[in-house]
């Protein structure tokens, strides 16, 4: 029988890739959380982890039985939340959204979920993807707005990520220029997408570090090499060293402030984007679970951007 309080443990280990850090979260000794993987194995009969000086990885066996702890984690989490319902007298929602999102998409949709639900307690919850997609897994949030680049969504059909994943549109990567910049007064002459190699000798400001990944992949397939003068944590302040000159900028759609001063351009295709939708807990039960649906709901009704 494997024992949950040590799947506990290389859930944490799992999570910081380091048996120190590993014990810092549960407030114990590293060799406490040693012991613990230790005796796991033992059980196991095989090794649930690979030690080396860089840190600590999951092996095949480690990374089922973290799978599974994440699906225990889950379930115990909402047999607490359906105990704590039996008493509750007013129904709460947990929202969590990343911040472009949460300018511009969540609030037309809360407006009129508000006036419908005066009785719920709304609580919002300003989170990047891997923090808000583990939350609704976790049950500390009932819907998560999020996204994610190329590749596969972060849930599918029958996954054991424990969330069902909505599509809601794409959200292209726009280049931000002043107004007066020669690259948008060729753009005016002849309107068509932006190529990199146009913009080669330019000084690049990121809006944050996910698109700065993304700008380094498309610059690397088009054979550019791109200076990068600033990559900041926020789309407003990146936009702002545009008008001051510093540079140009790399913001999703949905982040763009639209200044007079600014223009905001597509680059061609195949442009970097980002793939917008939402996440629910498949487990989902209940008021709270309800009410997540009928937001989710509003929030499809936006449509493709």
């Amino acid at each position: 029988m494997i024992d949950v309080q040590r799947l506990t443990v290389l859930r944490e280990v799992a999570r910081h890739g380091s048996f120190n850090q590993a014990a810092l979260t549960l407030r114990c000794t590293p060799s406490a959380v040693s012991q613990q993987i230790a005796a796991l194995e033992r059980g196991l009969g095989t090794a649930a982890v690979e030690r080396s000086t860089r840190g600590v990885t999951l092996t095949d066996a480690g990374r089922l039985l973290v799978e599974a702890a994440d699906a225990i984690a889950a379930e115990l989490t909402d047999a607490q939340q359906r105990i704590d319902r039996l008493t509750a007298v007013q129904t709460t929602l947990t929202v969590a959204t990343f911040a472009s999102a949460g300018r511009r998409l969540l609030p037309t949709a809360l407006a009129g979920f508000v006036a419908d639900h005066p009785e719920v307690e709304l609580t919002i919850l300003e989170a990047e993807p891997e923090e808000s997609l583990p939350a609704v897994r976790e049950g500390r949030a009932e819907l998560a707005l999020a996204y994610h680049f190329e590749g596969p969504p972060p849930a599918r059909s029958g996954d054991r990520s424990g969330l069902d994943w909505t599509p809601l549109g794409t959200d292209p990567l726009r280049v931000v220029l002043p107004r007066d910049h020669p690259a948008a007064a060729g753009h005016r002459a002849r309107p068509a997408p932006l190529q990199l190699a146009e913009l080669a000798d330019q000084r690049w400001i990121l809006g944050c570090h996910k698109s700065a990944a993304q700008l380094a992949r498309h610059s690397a397939s088009a054979g550019v090499e791109l200076r990068i003068a600033c990559t900041a944590t926020d789309y407003d302040f990146a936009q702002s060293l545009v008008r001051a000159g510093i540079g140009i900028a790399l913001i999703p759609e949905i982040g763009l402030t639209r200044h007079p001063e600014l223009v905001a351009l597509p680059l061609a295709e195949p442009g970097p984007r980002r793939h917008l939708g939402l996440a629910l807990a498949r487990r989902r039960r209940g008021p709270a679970a309800r009410l997540a649906e009928e937001l989710a709901a509003r929030l499809i009704g936006q449509g493709d951007r």
